[in-house]
């Protein structure tokens, strides 16, 4: 209103000015105010339109956030339900939410690992091991290169989570932090095959890697600080081989290799320590690269 207001009084203006100083005639006066008024009529218009498109823009955009809101809490609330089918269910609802919800995926994602570090029963029934499978897995996919969102530069907290046959073959953690600190990998294998972790701190930190078959093979260590200490390594086979650590510092002290472990041409091209470490069984550092 004050702006229409404002604009009226120019036209006013405008149209007495040229009487009493231009000396034209009234005539033209009508003819030029007439102008004018149909301008204002025209800028009036597009501001109205311009405020009724942003209200409207306003009214959508709450709309959405409420309703991202609302598909967080249905989902946060399946992950705690009681029967296996709706958690599992809650698995795939906070997936697609992350997907969708650019602004708040690491929260998604962040409920996602929490499942995962809640306590597992050593004997825990197969509807619970295949809900965790199901979390490694969508996590997984969202980590490679053909995914079509990327999870990739978010932060991922896996402490004390327990993780059967977890397969990150050919996943990228580019996110500040990837911590697996206290994690125990079980199951006939385990792979990080071809990873890239290059944040700035990848923590294996005391994490246990009891399964048959281990590999970090051809994984690439490039973040800041990469640190194994004190993890335990009691799978029949341990290999990181061809693997390559080129961050500032990697380090596997304390470490506990019971059943041996193949480092065969891994390059170590940052400082590299393995202070304490103890190897049991045949240990390969075959044209390593320190």
């Amino acid at each position: 209103m004050l702006f229409r207001s404002v604009l009226l009084g120019l036209v006013i203006y405008l149209a007495l000015h040229l009487v009493l100083l231009k000396g034209v005639a009234p005539n033209e006066v009508v003819k030029t105010t007439l102008i004018l008024m149909a301008g204002l009529a025209a800028v009036l218009t597009g501001v109205y339109a311009y405020r009724k498109q942003k209200i409207s823009e306003g009214d959508a955009s709450r709309a959405d956030a409420d309703q991202r809101h609302q598909r967080y809490s249905t989902a946060a609330q399946q992950l705690g339900h009681d029967k296996a089918a709706v958690r599992l269910a809650g698995v795939y609802a906070m997936s697609r939410l992350a997907d969708d919800w650019s602004h708040q995926r690491q929260q998604c994602i962040d409920v996602l690992c929490a499942y995962l570090r809640m306590p597992s029963e050593p004997d825990v029934g197969l509807s619970e091991r295949e809900i965790r499978a199901t979390i490694v897995r969508t996590i997984a996919a969202h980590l490679r290169d053909h995914s079509p969102i990327s999870w990739a530069q978010n932060d991922f907290d896996f402490t004390n989570a327990a993780l059967h046959n977890a397969n990150f073959d050919g996943v990228t953690f580019s996110g500040r932090e990837s911590s697996f600190t206290k994690a125990t990998f079980s199951g006939e294998r385990t792979s990080f095959d071809r990873a890239t972790f290059s944040g700035e701190h990848i923590s294996f930190i005391k994490a246990t890697f009891s399964g048959e078959h281990t590999s970090f093979s051809n994984a690439t260590f490039s973040g800041e600080r990469t640190s194994f200490d004190g993890a335990t390594f009691s799978a029949e086979v341990t290999s990181f081989f061809d693997a390559t650590f080129s961050g500032e510092r990697a380090s596997f002290c304390w470490a506990n290799f019971s059943m041996g472990a193949n480092f065969n041409t891994a390059t170590f091209s940052g400082a590299s320590e393995f202070d304490g470490a103890t190897f049991s069984g045949s240990i390969y550092f075959n044209k390593a690269t320190f």
